[in-house]
This record gives C-alpha cells, structure tokens and sequence, in this order.
C-alpha cells in the first residue's frame, strides 16, 4: 500500500508528525508512505527508508491541487489530510472520486474557541496533537506507538557542525527567543538577561536560533556584544540545526516549533508558555511537564491556539517572566 500524508504547514506541526510517522514507518515496512508538505523540511524524516518526503507549495491555489490529483491519483492507494483546510479537503474529494480511500484530521477546533475565546473547558485537557494524528492513522487502519525516540544522525550534517563549531567542551545551550507572534515571546529585555548571564559562565557556550532577516541581525548583535555566543540564524540547514541540537545540553525556547524539532533529537526544552498554554495540547513530544515555564495566576490564559498580536487587556501580562525563572529551570 501507498499512503499519501499530507501536512503542509508549519514547521513546528509537521515535525510534531514526525514521531507518529516514524511510528509507522517501522511498524508498516511493506508499505510507502508520501509525505507532502512545504520545501525544505525534509531533513526531519532523516533514515526512515519507506518514507518518501515531497515538497509542495504552502499557498496551494485551485490549479495546484487539480495538478497534484493528476500527478498522485494513480501512484496513492490511499490518503491521510492531517492539514484539513479547504483546500486539502478539496484534493481529498477528488481522490475519493479516483476510488481513493481518504482520512481526514480532527483538530476539535470548536472546543479550542470555546477555551480561547470564552474560557469555557479550562479544567479539561484537550488530547495531544500527536494524539490526533495517531487517531487519523487509526481511522485509516493504522496502529501507531509511542517508541520514538529520536530521527537518525544524519553523518554528513554532523560532520559540517564538527567543522564550523569544533568538538564540544563544557556546557552547550541553545536559545531560541522568537517566535511568529509577539504574544509566544519575553521581552527584549529578559532574553538579553539570559544570554548575559548564561555567557558570564566560561564552561557554557551559548547558541542563538531563529529565522527571518530581522531576527537574524538581532541575533547576530546580541552575538557580538556577549562573550561565547554565537548566532545560527542562517547559516545552517535544516539538517545541520538539527544535529547541532543534538549537542546541546538544553534548550530555551518559547512555544516555538524549536519546541518541536528539539524533540526530534531527544534534547530537553525548557519551553515558556506565554498566551497560549499545554493544555490546548501542542506540548513536544516526550517533553517533561516540570520544564515548562509559565504564568499560572492569570485567568485570561490561554487567549489563543497558535499566538496573537493583539492583547484584549492591551498589558500583555502573560509575558511578564523574569529571567531568574528560567535560569532556575536550568
């Protein structure tokens, strides 16, 4: 059989695919699985050999999807929506039309708004969305486990961070301070705290990750005004992020996909919630509860699924973390 797994988007959703494929992939090894998703993620899917990863555009339009139903309709036995948008629904259709069996994703979206917007259902967890994905697989016929521990190294990647970084002394600690929404990030102030503090220690060698062009020249700044720092942002691939990852020691994040792709190497997270919350159920794979930093004495927490622009008390009161909390953590 040939299934066709289709998540496009966003980074930190398609890696949290990655565990229950992997799930898949050893349990499953007569059969082929097709990831479709956005460019360049392929890395993640390092070493498993019945997976074949196919980049597609993220903004799919109408004459796309009528071209990747020509192109897939004949080579899929069946398909897995786990984006569950328009316009995958609309490619699900047409593969249903093609005699396809097609198994769509449910987010529970409605209760999410109900908690969100509301606070109605704050008292009761909503299920992982690792869990949502096992359960899609489940309605297509197949089993998944929890046995995942880490992708493969991928050789040539960890040689290329050998090189540029050298061979690891002391304590390694990666930061990733940004995230898509103001409301999942600390303030300037408290993420310069940390790197001033943490690069104070002569065994400890800090590592800055983002993406974005102003990102990077903020984290490159940051990088030349504090001793044993350095900056990552653009100048590793995928691949080479996730091996350097594999050196750390710890993570700093906030509810970032760096969450996510941290435990696709088996690296601790020291993950900050801000405005959103674990509960809503986007916690990383395996990652310990007792190293999640947040607010719990505000009752307008969690105001958003995925992260917000906009505070409706206008004080952004979820962000008001102190770099000691952290440290702690540490």
């Amino acid at each position: 059989m040939t299934y066709l797994i289709v998540r496009l988007a966003t980074l930190g959703n398609v890696a949290m695919t990655v565990p229950v494929v992997a799930s898949l992939s050893r349990r499953y090894p007569d059969d082929r699985f097709i990831i479709a998703s956005k460019k360049n993620l392929g890395a993640m899917f390092q070493g498993m050999e019945n997976v074949e990863f196919r980049e597609v555009d993220n903004h799919l339009d109408w004459k796309g999807v009528w071209a990747l139903w020509r192109s897939w309709r004949n080579e899929i036995d069946a398909m897995i929506d786990l984006q569950a948008v328009l316009r995958t629904r609309v490619l699900g259709i047409l593969m249903r039309m093609s005699g396809k069996r097609v198994t769509n994703v449910h987010y529970g979206r409605i209760r999410k708004h109900l908690i969100t917007f509301w606070g109605i259902g704050k008292k009761h967890p909503l299920p992982s969305e690792f869990d949502r994905y096992a359960n899609a697989f489940r309605r297509a016929g197949l089993e998944t486990d929890k046995e995942f521990k880490a992708i493969e190294v991928d050789k040539e990647a960890a040689k290329t961070v050998k090189k540029i970084f050298g061979k690891k002394e002391g304590r390694w600690i990666g930061l990733a301070p940004f995230a898509k929404s103001k409301s999942n990030m600390l303030p300037y102030r408290v993420t310069k705290d940390i790197i001033e503090r943490l690069s104070a220690d002569e065994q400890t060698r800090v590592f800055l990750f983002g993406a974005g062009e102003v990102e990077c020249e903020m984290l490159r700044q940051w990088a030349s005004v504090f001793e044993r720092t350095e900056s990552v942002a653009g100048r590793l691939g995928l691949a080479e992020e996730l091996e350097l990852m594999r050196q750390l020691d710890v993570m700093i994040c906030m509810d970032s996909a760096n969450q996510h792709l941290s435990s696709l190497v088996g690296l601790r997270a020291i993950s900050v919630w801000s405005a959103t919350h674990p509960m809503i159920g986007f916690m990383g794979w395996k990652q310990r509860a007792g190293d999640i930093v947040q607010r719990h004495d505000l009752r307008c927490r969690p105001c958003t699924c995925h992260g917000t622009n906009h505070c409706r008390y206008g004080n952004y009161a979820c962000r008001q973390i102190e770099a000691e909390t952290i440290l702690q953590q540490i």
